[in-house]
């Protein structure tokens, strides 16, 4: 079973990069005029390779990411075809832009290179934003010299209507380089902007005070981008304003009052759903909001609030402003989109003998919660960001290349993520991973008693919110049992292990129904959503991290029908009655990264669809493993076992088994979801 993942998320970690490495052809030229031709040939109505090109401007600037490469491939094969070097490098320019907000800061360097190359130099509409964008991914690696030196030749180049963008770009780039008096020297020359450019401009002009030390003007700056913003931006820039305002406040000491400015930038970011509409956000500039919740999380931890901080974390996970799926896709009746609970909630919604561990990874340090019944423990592990990333990625690679220092490695990380955090032995953990942590196989931590799953029945969840929601809606929910398997594509993608894997599933339950080869497809899907508890899926998945939405699974076509059930359709389907969802397909469980909230991809779509749980893969799956722990899982599932002991059952098994005691066979899977999961009289024939 074969996983794809084309391009790179925001705020994605060094554990993709092996994945990512596999399949970079995926976003190149070549790629993309193969994709751009099959696309133009299935338009009905064809446009002109310029309006192919606005229609990419257009897109991008909605969020819609894939679609606007798409929409960009388009005009580049007009444009080849045509021999037009002004449209290929128009095109090319336009990657670059849609490349850029998606945060693939590689591909979006390297085509804003190639609209430069292609001819784009002498053309402001063209070398204007390329060099902008070169620019802005400078600046988002932290390597503001570099930036500098781009947006001058943006400047240069620009039309008089881009510059004034590109000034502030480059008045932020002086400032974030030290080189303030060059700021001041630009801020001054700008004088009054227009009313476009005014919030823009005055928060850097508050940055650069800052940075000067001079609290008092930045203070008075910050307070009046609060008091006066005004248009269809009103509440982002009055955001960023109170930010600012923290940030000043924390700067002189006024702990309390800086606390009190970041949680009012927190409810302001309330009203600022997933769509950036301003000025900044179509230059590159705009902020990562995370960071508003990231200093108040770390505020309340310092005044020993952990309560509130964890209400904080909460708050980002469940309302994530660049969650790019709940805003771009109309959510089904009974959809999962829960408002943030309170400490106190969550305390009451559990139960005893269960505890959520949940995690924040802040730039210098990674806060951990403990939460039961009887109280919660907030922790300060002394782990950076970039530190916890590393752990992962380490971990991960020993897994996957099956090296014996696999379990120095999960000793160590237990030993620095949970070791402090005073767990009790055969409680139930319902793991809150934040950023590379969900990329972490917790059950192959090791203490000298044993791995994590051999202590803990474990499952895991975006928030503790979506969790506990999930858990009050799936009471009662029954099988019957729907599988996918071996769906009928080429015989270079035949998967002759999953078709065996459903076989044996589906003897486990009265009334199951098998699919296989060509009826697998994305149709039969659809309509057993509507009778089935629990649809199983073996079959190769596509990961897209530049646009989760365009994940999809590989099933069999039928008509004109390719057979590609993208998570943009799952999202459409109404899975309120769906016990369980299990993707038995290589790395289902990725996607990418929103800074804050869980991982966009399949997880999103199928809780976003009401799924109550599911099953999700970290990296490529063994075919006799796998059969073997699903076949374990879904017996204890028959006879009612919760599903959160089902699922230690099963890896337990495999991990028992000859041959198979390395994390590699057995750590693949997450359980995501409703842990208390139980099929109604069980399933058993």
């Amino acid at each position: 079973m074969a996983a794809s993942l084309a391009g790179a998320g925001a705020g994605a970690s060094p554990v993709f990069d092996a994945a990512r490495a596999r399949l970079q052809d995926a976003e190149t030229v070549k790629a993309l005029s193969d994709e751009g031709r099959v696309l133009y040939q299935r338009d009905r109505i064809k446009l002109a390779g310029y309006q192919y090109c606005g229609q990419a401007v257009a897109l991008a600037e909605r969020g819609e990411f894939r679609l606007s490469i798409q929409a960009a491939s388009k005009a580049l094969i007009i444009g080849q075809r045509e021999g037009n070097d002004n449209l290929v490098a128009s095109a090319k320019r336009d990657l670059a832009i849609s490349y850029s907000y998606a945060g693939d800061l590689d591909h979006a360097d390297q085509y804003a290179r190639d609209a430069l190359a292609s001819g784009g130099v002498g053309t402001p509409a063209i070398a204007g934003p390329a060099l902008k964008t070169l620019g802005d991914v400078a600046a988002r690696r932290g390597r503001p010299a570099d930036a500098i030196a781009h947006y001058l030749q943006a400047a240069s180049a620009a039309s008089a209507k881009f510059r004034p963008l590109v000034d502030i770009a480059l008045a932020n780039a002086y400032v974030q380089d030290g080189q303030l008096a060059q700021a001041r020297t630009l801020y001054a020359r700008l004088g009054a902007p227009d009313a476009v450019m005014a919030m823009p401009f005055k928060r850097g002009l508050a940055r650069l005070r800052l940075a000067e030390g001079d609290y008092p003007g930045a203070l008075a700056l910050f307070t009046e981008v609060v008091d006066s913003a005004a248009g269809s931006d009103l509440s982002y820039h009055r955001l960023w304003g109170q930010a600012g305002r923290g940030e000043v406040l924390a700067r002189i000491g006024d702990r309390a009052g800086a606390r009190l400015a970041y949680r009012d930038a927190v409810r302001t970011s309330e009203t600022i759903r997933s769509r950036f509409r301003s000025e900044e956000f179509k230059a590159g500039l705009f902020g990562d909001v995370q960071q508003v919740f990231d200093r108040a999380i770390a505020l309340s931890m310092a005044e020993g609030d952990s309560a509130g901080a964890f209400a904080l974390s909460e708050q980002s996970r469940a309302r994530a402003l660049l969650d790019l799926v709940r805003e771009r896709v109309a959510m089904p009746a009974g959809a999962a989109r829960t408002s943030p609970l309170s400490a106190a909630q969550v305390r009451a919604a559990l139960r005893e003998g269960e505890a959520i561990v949940a995690f924040h990874t802040l730039d210098d340090a990674l806060i951990a919660w403990v939460v039961r019944p009887s109280g919660i423990d907030g922790y300060r592990i002394a782990r950076t960001r970039k530190e916890v990333a590393q752990d992962v990625d380490a971990l991960r690679q020993a897994i996957l290349e099956r090296r014996p220092a696999a379990r120095a490695l999960g000793a160590r990380l237990y030993a620095t993520l949970l070791a402090p955090l005073a767990l009790v032995p055969g409680e139930t953990l319902l793991l809150v991973p934040h950023e590379a942590l969900h990329y972490l196989p917790f059950q192959a931590l090791r203490t000298d008693a044993g791995y994590l799953v051999q202590l803990h029945p474990l499952a895991f969840a975006p928030s503790a919110g979506l969790a506990l929601e999930l858990a009050r809606r799936s009471a009662g929910r029954h099988v019957p049992l729907a599988a996918f398997g071996n769906p009928g594509l080429d015989a270079r993608m035949a998967l002759p292990g999953a078709e065996r894997e459903v076989q044996r599933i589906v003897a486990l339950f009265t009334g199951a129904t098998v699919f296989t080869q060509a009826a697998a497809t994305p149709s039969q899907f659809r309509a057993s959503v509507q009778s089935a508890g629990i649809l199983h899926v073996a079959a190769h998945a596509e990961v897209d991290l530049v646009d989760p939405l365009q994940s999809r699974i590989l099933l069999a076509p039928e008509g004109d029908d390719p057979g590609l059930l993208a998570a943009r359709d799952i999202h459409g389907l109404a899975m309120d009655q769906v016990a369980l969802v299990t993707l038995s397909a290589c790395e289902s469980g990725l996607g990418r990264i929103a800074r804050g909230d869980e991982v966009l991809g399949f997880t999103r779509a199928f809780l976003s669809a009401g799924v109550a749980s599911l099953l999700v893969s970290l990296w490529p799956v063994e075919d006799d493993s796998t059969a073997l722990l699903m076949t374990t899982l879904y017996g204890e599932l028959a006879r009612g076992a919760p599903s959160a002991q089902a699922m230690q059952s099963a890896q337990l098994a495999v991990l028992a088994q000859a041959g198979y005691a390395e994390p590699y066979f057995w750590a693949a899977f997450n359980l995501v979801g409703d842990w208390r999961m139980q099929l109604a009289g069980g399933g058993a024939p």
